[in-house]
């Protein structure tokens, strides 16, 4: 005898580079100390990580 009934509904996130939304256990989740930010995969993962590896290019200048 099968059961008829619904699906559970699964919680998903949106991936921080490329915002597809992805079932949460098959989120990366790479923690911080105040947040936590999820990616579709690896590849958005390394985007991301590349990104926030940069330096910043802005040079201050001192007021004149």
């Amino acid at each position: 005898m099968t059961t008829g009934g619904k699906p559970t509904d699964v919680e998903r996130v949106a991936c921080e580079i490329c915002l597809k939304e992805v079932p949460k256990s098959e989120a990366t989740v790479p923690e911080a100390t105040d947040y936590v930010v999820y990616f579709c995969g690896l590849d958005c993962y390394e985007r991301w990580k590349s990104q926030n590896a940069k330096p910043n290019n802005k040079v201050e200048r001192p007021a004149s």
